[in-house]
């Protein structure tokens, strides 16, 4: 343990990208430094793997010149579609470290995320993962319909909390304890997402924990492309199919998936009634944040319906 109370262990930090240069270029740096602080602090040197899931390897030059002046960068291409792979790549590669996190390349660290995200594994006990805040941070401001509804605003949690399951877009995980439980990211998931709440549904069924930290944020930059209320509301969409999938992928046996589909369906179609009569009410009194809460309420019910009934596309198509 260093003087300032950073115990000392190897961490690596994991961020995957593609085909993103002009968001690397802006979060990349930042992570660089707050590796470099952490390693000059605790006397263990870090590292940041990122890891590049463009089959064409494009970020591999821009990755390069980072690591001319900066050693403790390395690229990693890993050419299999998907963010199950790329997380699972990291994991493997990240073989020599005792903590790995998890970032974006779309997202920005608050000053000291890192340090934080370490103070906090120790301060709560060394649980299994340790997850933080994922702020938005638009590029441009956001039309009144997602401002008002919040679309992009995820639920925070009690400093030291324990969730059911966490995004690894912000993630620490302890991987002696992910070794021991024998646990990784399912690379049959390809594109379609989900793979973030599996791992950490996992990891607490193995009897690891999952805390919240409420000092270690990051801000998820959101391009002009997604600021949009179709962009949002099929998000709603697809955050409801992923609700089904997660739920049907940890139930065995013919006649208990069928219960669990009919379940589901039966909650997605109430879910969607209840959204769209919020949605209608709001409109006639004029309220915009309670029309758009109510549609997106309704598009996650219809989501759920849909990823209980079939197979539904990647939410992550290319």
């Amino acid at each position: 343990m260093d003087a300032s109370g950073a115990p000392a262990v190897r961490v690596s930090v994991g961020m995957l990208t593609f085909r993103r240069p002009d968001r690397l270029a802006i979060g990349l740096p930042e992570v660089i430094a707050q590796v470099e602080e952490l390693g000059a602090l605790t006397g263990s040197p870090g590292e940041v793997l990122v890891i590049d899931n463009d089959p064409d390897a494009s970020a591999r030059e821009d990755v390069a010149r980072y690591a001319v002046a900066h050693p403790v960068v390395r690229y990693v291409h890993e050419p299999t579609p998907g963010i199950a792979a790329a997380r699972q790549r990291c994991l493997v590669e990240a073989s020599d470290a005792d903590l790995l996190a998890f970032i974006d390349d779309d997202e920005i660290p608050d000053p000291g995320w890192l340090r934080t995200l370490v103070l906090g594994w120790q301060r709560f006990g060394r649980p299994a993962a340790l997850t933080g805040a994922i702020r938005p941070r638009y590029l441009s401001p956001p039309p009144p319909f997602v401002e008002a509804g919040g679309f992009f605003v995820r639920a925070e949690h009690p400093d030291g909390a324990e969730v059911m399951a966490a995004p690894t877009s912000n993630l620490l995980l302890d991987l002696g304890q992910v070794r021991r439980f024998g646990l990784g990211f399912d690379t049959r998931l390809g594109l379609r997402g989900g793979e973030d709440t599996i791992f950490t549904m996992q990891l607490r069924r193995a009897g690891g924990r999952v805390v919240f930290c409420t000092g270690a944020a990051v801000h998820d930059l959101v391009p002009d492309d997604r600021n949009t209320r179709a962009w949002v509301l099929r998000r709603a969409w697809h955050h409801g199919t992923n609700q089904s999938f997660v739920r049907l992928y940890f139930t065995d046996g013919t006649a208990r998936r069928l219960l669990a589909r009919a379940e589901l369906a039966a909650g997605g179609l109430a879910r969607a009634a209840v959204g769209g009569v919020q949605a209608v009410a709001g409109r006639l009194r004029g309220s915009l944040a309670e029309e758009a809460r109510g549609l997106r309420r309704h598009w996650r019910g219809r989501g759920r319906v849909a990823g209980a009934l079939a197979s539904t596309p990647a939410e992550y198509q290319r």
